[in-house]
């Protein structure tokens, strides 16, 4: 009975112990999960507080204005949001299509012996640093593009189109664009792999068991039940184009104009601030800046909770139809 009741003690401990380290276990997670919700509120109030001045002097002027002139103190950020904005879309444009057929290709066609080196290699582009990206653009990607595909696009489509029209220099928002599309490509294609991996084997085994085709199993089977996470892929590739910096400052030319064709030289949010920044003056200049950095926070902000919420009624129509609702 004794050795029962010491038994029953030092169970009673242990499972007390391990209560207890449960709730040390919960509270520190939440605690820090806690703490990197007050740090971007902490960013965001300061880089708020900083552009006050901006906000003052030129209100709601300032994302409309289009002018960027520390001479007369006149400052517009429109230039650099529509910039930021076109070279991610190129990116996408280019990307999205390319990673997700690779990440097919990888999960579902390609035998291991080829899949797990070009995996491999696709995941150690993402390693390279991005100002040694910026270079191999200025030397190698931009004469490339100069000399073949803007000549080709401006003397053909932009006959026709006035925004594909020349001339073209090989640095500019289209440059910009294939450069970030590389950067995100690894971005894209390793989760958009890994969701697909992930997908149940009975779902390609019911296809198949039904006649389908490998194609047709992947169309109407995989990427149905994985939709969720290539658009989770995607729009995550799309914030880190958003704020992409070094390899965009080299190869976009760095004019503060509103680009109005494909081959035109501009800026994004994140180069005009880290080529200007060091050189601007304490006051205005320093807070408009700020203020692009602001801007470009609540854009990314926006993205996400626009994605997030793509991806659960994405997810929730994917339910709905598995269970034939």
């Amino acid at each position: 009975m004794t050795t029962l009741r010491q038994s029953g003690r030092l169970t009673s401990g242990s499972r007390s112990r391990w209560l207890n380290a449960d709730r040390l276990f919960r509270g520190g997670s939440g605690a820090f999960a806690f703490g990197i919700i007050v740090l971007l509120a902490g960013i965001g109030t300061l880089l708020f507080i900083s552009s006050i001045p901006t906000w003052r002097t030129f209100g709601l002027a300032f994302i409309t204005g289009t002018v960027w002139n520390p001479v007369t103190s006149v400052y517009g950020a429109l230039p650099f949001i529509i910039g930021t904005l076109e070279t991610s879309l190129i990116a996408l444009v280019l990307a999205a299509p390319i990673g997700l057929l690779t990440a097919i290709f990888l999960a579902e066609l390609a035998p291991r012996r080829v899949a797990v080196p070009v995996s491999f290699l696709i995941e150690l582009l993402a390693a390279i640093p991005s100002v040694v990206i910026g270079l191999w653009g200025v030397f190698v990607l931009s004469p490339f593009l100069r000399g073949t595909v803007e000549a080709w696009i401006s003397s053909t489509i932009g006959r026709y189109v006035g925004f594909l029209a020349g001339p073209s220099f090989g640095v500019g928002i289209f440059a910009a664009g294939v450069i970030l599309a590389i950067m995100i490509l690894p971005t894209i294609v390793s989760i958009s792999r890994e969701v697909i991996t992930a997908v149940p084997n009975n779902q390609r085994e019911a296809m198949l068991a039904l006649g389908a085709t490998r194609w047709e199993t992947v169309r109407k089977a995989v990427i149905p039940f994985a939709r969720s996470g290539i658009i989770g892929a995607i729009i995550l590739g799309l914030g880190r184009a958003l704020g992409e910096t070094m390899a965009v400052t080299m190869v976009i030319g760095n004019n503060t104009r509103v680009p109005t064709r494909l081959f035109d030289q501009g800026q994004t949010i994140s180069s005009q601030i880290a080529t200007t920044f060091n050189e601007a003056g304490v006051g205005l200049q320093t807070s408009a800046l700020i203020t692009l950095g602001f801007i470009l926070l609540i854009m990314t902000i926006s993205l996400n909770i626009v994605a997030r919420l793509l991806v659960r009624r994405v997810a929730g129509d994917g339910v709905g139809q598995a269970t034939g609702g």
